[in-house]
Order: structure tokens, then sequence, then C-alpha cells
């Protein structure tokens, strides 16, 4: 088999289909962002866009979810995409989006050898203690009934880089702060707990996700207010979160506006990072300690305003930051004090980095 020279990154978005090619020094030599494709795609825009790239020897693809079967990275031969099909209940949201870029781009290369790489995979190795929902046996088995946890193929990068930057065996707890957010509890490069759950709509506060509510409001809502169970989902996905809190998803704006004494705005804020720094001790606990606290994602990366915020609530811990790396650095960097016992990172999110990694395991060179 051919050296896997240049391996074609496939990531579909809610609003968008990433392309990118890496070569074995895993440089981006191609790239591309396209509208996400639908079923039936004829796959002319895909085909033009990965014309220029030149030759492709393997195709990862972003699956967000994997269900019980699938705890790794899986070469897509015989009946592994109509298996992939039938996990659409479980991420109805997503899942579908990532099954046609994959149809898309395959009937565009089909000589070309595809790997399945899952975001739920990473957390296949939480314990029962934290996978497991207090609920009837017999639900939890009819239907697997687990928290699955989700942006696992960003915690794994992340986790990754951390121990390249201070060294292995961490603690850390690895913080996704984009549009979806997420955290994790990292030990030796492994997940141990993380945040979301069954749905990418559990733990913490997200743009237009509502993060963890108790479920006793939302029957209250569906049993007294008559709110049907599709308004309920469209509302938790799309009008919450910061969106809810706030009218706007964007944190930059969140803010700027509460920076100018805007109430809402304020209580946007506040709210997420209440969240955030409880969610982070509750990892903490988990690891049995902390030595790395990383950030990446959209607010991750480019909020110093978030990172210092956290950081104060998480004192306690021993989570200092250092103004001058947090908010004037650049690039992937070590934010906290020399002094302080807990290392506090930013890494840029590389998703693709991770998915050819998964592709050459899977197809080794």
């Amino acid at each position: 088999m051919a050296v896997l020279t240049q391996i074609l990154v496939v990531n579909a978005g809610s609003s968008s289909l990433k392309l990118r090619v890496l070569n074995d020094a895993d440089e981006v030599t191609g790239s591309a962002d396209l509208p996400p494709p639908r079923d039936g795609d004829d796959g002319a825009a895909i085909k033009a866009a990965i014309e220029p790239f030149g030759e492709v020897h393997a195709a990862g693809h972003r699956i967000v979810h994997g269900g019980e079967e699938f705890r790794g990275p899986v070469l897509i031969e015989g009946g592994v995409r109509q298996r992939l099909g039938a996990l659409i209940d479980l991420a109805p949201l997503h899942q579908p989006k990532s099954l046609a870029a994959l149809d898309a781009v395959t009937a565009v290369l089909p000589d070309v050898p595809a790997v399945a790489c899952f975001d739920t995979a990473f957390h296949a190795t939480i314990p029962a203690a934290a996978a497991t929902f207090a609920l009837p046996a017999q639900w939890r088995e009819r239907w697997s009934l687990r928290r699955f946890g989700f942006h696992g193929l960003s915690h794994a990068y992340l986790s990754r880089r951390a121990a390249t930057l201070i060294g292995p065996g961490l603690r850390l707890v690895s913080c996704h702060l984009g549009a979806g957010a997420s955290l994790a509890a990292v030990r030796d490069g492994r997940s141990v707990e993380t945040t979301m759950g069954f749905t990418p709509l559990d733990g913490l506060v997200m743009a237009t996700r509502s993060g963890s509510v108790d479920p006793g409001l939302v029957l209250w809502l569906q049993t007294h207010a008559g709110i049907s169970a599709a308004e309920l989902s469209s509302a938790l996905e799309h009008r919450s979160g910061l969106a809810g809190l706030a009218g706007t998803a964007d944190m930059a704006e969140v803010l700027a506006r509460a920076a100018a004494g805007d109430a809402q705005a304020e209580l946007a804020r506040e709210v997420y990072l209440h969240r955030l720094a409880g969610s982070v001790a509750a990892m903490t606990a988990a690891l049995d300690g902390l030595d790395a606290l990383a950030f990446t994602g959209g607010v991750g990366e480019n909020s110093a305003e978030i990172r210092s915020r956290a950081a104060a609530r998480l004192g306690f811990l021993g989570v200092h930051v250092l103004d001058e790396p947090n908010d004037t650095g650049s690039g992937d960097r070590d934010i906290g004090s020399p002094e302080a016992p807990v290392r506090v990172l930013v890494i840029a999110a590389r998703e693709d980095i991770e998915i050819a990694r998964q592709v050459r395991e899977v197809i080794p060179p």
C-alpha cells in the first residue's frame, strides 16, 4: 500500500463542510470550506474543491456518534456504513450531516479508503460509575442509555498536545469551549469523565444549547405548560444558552455588552462562568487532583477574559494565570504562573491532526 502522504480530513458541521488535506508531517497542503452536503448531493462542489489537492491516499471522516459498538476508528467497508446509519436515532441533528458528507466524498473518491473517526470514542474509557445513569435497568439495557460524551476528537488531540508541552502522566481537565462546549477529565491520556452525556445537550452553557437542566423542569413544561416534545427540543438546542440569556450566541458580544453594564449580558457571563468553574471542580474530583487545565475552541482560544475569570474562581485548586501571556500571547502556550501547582494551557483546536493520526492507525503506511 502506498505511503499515506496525503490524507483528506472531512469534518461536516451544522453550517459548513470543512475539507483539509494533511501530509505525513501534519502540514495542511489543501483546504476548502463548503456548504454542508445533503442526501443525494451530486458532489460537484466537493469534486471541484478536491481536484486541486492532487492525489489523496485516504480519507478520514469525523462521525459524531459511534454508539456502543464503535469505540475506535474503523475502516469503512462491508456493513460499516449501514451500521453507522442505524445510529442516527442517537444523534438525529448531527449524524445525518456526517453521513451525507461521507456519502458525497465517497462518490467523488470511490477508490480511496475511508476511515470513520468518532467524537464519542475517546470517552469509551470512562468507568461505569461515570457512564451509568440511575435509571431503571430495563431502560438502560433496552436502549443503551449511558453517558457517551462528545468532542472526543478535540479532547484527544488536546490531551496529546498538552503531554508534549509539559510532560506525560497528567491529570488534565480539557476545556473545549466553542459554540458547543464540554469538559473532559483525562488521566494519562484516557478520558475518565466528561460533561456531555447521552446527547450533546448536557453539561456546560453553550452558544444556543442549554446545558444541564433539571429533567423535572422539562417534564413540567410538557405536562403543565403544554409544550410539545418538538418545541422543547428546538428551544433547548437553538434558543437557549447564551442566546436565551442575553439574546445573542456570540460570546464576544456578550462580554462587550457586560463591560458596558448590560444586565442581561452580565447575567449570561456569570451563569456561563458559574457552570464552567463548578464543572472543572467536578472533573478535578474525578481525577483525584489536577496537574493541568487546557483551553481550546473558539471561546477557549480567543477569550482572555473568560480564561482569567474562570481561573480566578479556581484559585482554590491552584489555578493562577499571568496577564501577559493570557492577554497578549499567541499560539499554543502556558499562561499559568510558574509558582502555581497547576499548569494552564491555551492550545489551538486541531481535530484534523487527530483524525489523520487515527487514519494512520487503521491504515498503516
